[in-house]
């Protein structure tokens, strides 16, 4: 039987398909959508999520090996290979425990740009949280760092959790703690949390928007209310 490359070959070769098969074109694009300075091959997600799928099939028979892979293609400053070890893990979501959560936390120490950390929260952490709820905890965590990663984190990941009715209290808490954050990233994050929780539970969520309402951002509180009907947006927007 032949013995699979290590991680180091398969990592390399991994390199080279992206940058021989991005498009120059779209690369000099991708800058356009971040404030952050990104390197990009030139990848459009489909493709790039197919290429991951295969990826996965070969090595699905060895975690660890994956997620070697996958770690060190996270910690790449290129936009298309850290997109490419969420969409690895992703696949493996299902078998992952405690040990592969800590290393994916982890990965929040090597966030470039809005879209790695987007998908590392959304795609990874928070489906880890509805996993085991225990972990949860971990947000107040995040939510006390002084990386805006991090605190962007706290409320990101809580929404696949608020989405099906879970983590009402750590909502609440990461609103309140990070209400005054004047991170663009983290005001955004926020907002996003709030919107997606008054879209899933307007009765739970709309009295916790109404509390900040003087004391967070306008940034925060518009994308908050992005799904709210009119009248109850007028109630949060007044001044």
């Amino acid at each position: 039987m032949t013995r699979p490359a290590p991680p180091a070959v398969t990592l390399a070769a991994i390199r080279t398909h992206l940058r021989d098969h991005g498009s120059a074109e779209h690369a000099a694009g991708v800058q356009w959508f971040f404030k952050e300075e990104v390197r990009s091959w030139g990848w459009y997600t489909e493709p790039l999520r197919r290429y991951g799928r295969v990826l996965h099939a070969h090595m699905a028979g060895n975690q660890a090996r994956m997620l070697a892979v996958a770690t060190a293609l996270f910690r790449s400053p290129v936009l298309e290979e850290k997109t490419l070890a969420v969409f690895l893990a992703q696949r493996s979501l299902g078998r992952f425990d405690e040990p592969e959560f800590t290393r994916l936390e982890a990965w929040l120490d090597r966030v470039a740009s809005w879209a790695d950390h987007d998908a590392l929260a959304m795609f990874l952490l928070g489906p880890l949280l509805v996993t085991r709820p225990a972990r949860v905890r971990r947000v107040r965590v995040w939510a006390r760092s002084r990386d805006r990663w991090h605190r962007r984190a706290a409320a990101v990941a809580l929404i696949h959790g608020v989405r099906r009715g879970l983590f009402y209290a750590e909502a609440d808490h990461i609103v309140t703690r990070l209400r005054r954050d004047n991170d663009d990233m983290v005001q955004k994050g926020l907002g996003w949390l709030l919107r997606e929780w008054c879209k899933h539970d307007r009765a739970a969520a709309l009295p916790v928007v109404m509390r900040i309402r003087r004391e967070t951002s306008r940034l925060v509180l518009r994308t908050a209310c992005e799904t709210l009907p009119p009248a109850d947006r007028a109630r949060v927007l007044a001044r």
